[in-house]
């Protein structure tokens, strides 16, 4: 088969393909137990406190780290990497990427969590790049603030806070591949026939497989991959 007519899977009849189903629907039903029991797990694991008077810098100007809960009681926060110096099409696609997958903010909302993004770049110039994208999540930099928010830890992670009363509490963070649970892409397309086409994974014989996981996952013809939507739409790059 060529590049572009990969391989198929063998036709059967339904009854066949409905049992073998049932069978690989054990395996999942498992693995969302397994999930399930996950999340209880961190639930119950312990805190530790942070300073709330931590500065951001948003909109209206620097913000101590408690104005972002905007009033709620928990916060998860995205940090985005920023390289200094680059043109938009050079920025990190993980992070356009992973930002580009939250922006229905309504049931976190009802749920009592508030959603936003620390940038590690300077709020103007980072601000300009998710303007660029179109993008409705609260934004903000943490660049003058990254040392005592990271922890000897890097961006590109996800963090949850509590606040209660004026203090705040650290309860989760992960990094990595643990970053792709608010990727709802990448749980649809691990549902397709070819999957993520990447790499890395165990596919039959002949499957596409086009992307590295160096970064070029998440860019089409060397840029990220959120930023072709609006070139399309004739925005013009921010800076």
């Amino acid at each position: 088969m060529t590049a572009d007519r990969p391989p198929l899977p063998e036709v059967t009849d339904r009854q066949t393909w409905q049992a073998q189903l049932d069978e690989l629907a054990v395996r999942e039903k498992a693995h969302t137990r397994e999930g399930d029991r996950l999340a209880a797990a961190r639930r119950r694991l312990p805190m530790v406190e942070v300073d709330p008077s931590i500065p951001v810098v948003g909109a209206q100007g620097p913000v101590p780290l408690l104005d972002v809960f905007e009033g709620r009681r928990m916060l998860t926060v995205y940090y985005a990497m920023w390289h200094d110096d680059r043109a938009p099409k050079d920025q990190c696609e993980g992070c356009t990427f992973f930002t580009a997958e939250v922006q229905e903010l309504a049931y976190l909302h009802s749920r009592d969590v508030t959603y936003a993004v620390f940038s590690q770049g300077p709020y103007e110039l980072s601000r300009a790049y998710y303007d660029f994208l179109g993008w409705d999540v609260p934004w903000y930099s943490a660049r003058d603030s990254a040392e005592q928010l990271l922890a000897d830890r890097w961006f590109g992670m996800r963090v949850s806070y509590l606040r209660e009363g004026d203090r705040v509490f650290e309860t989760y963070w992960t990094t990595g591949r643990g970053v792709e649970r608010a990727a709802p892409s990448y749980a649809i397309l691990d549902e397709t026939l070819y999957g993520r086409q990447e790499t890395w994974e165990d596919s039959p014989e002949g499957w596409p497989k086009e992307f590295g996981v160096s970064g070029e996952q998440f860019r089409v013809e060397g840029r990220p991959t959120a930023q072709w939507v609006q070139l399309s739409a004739g925005k013009k790059e921010p800076f």
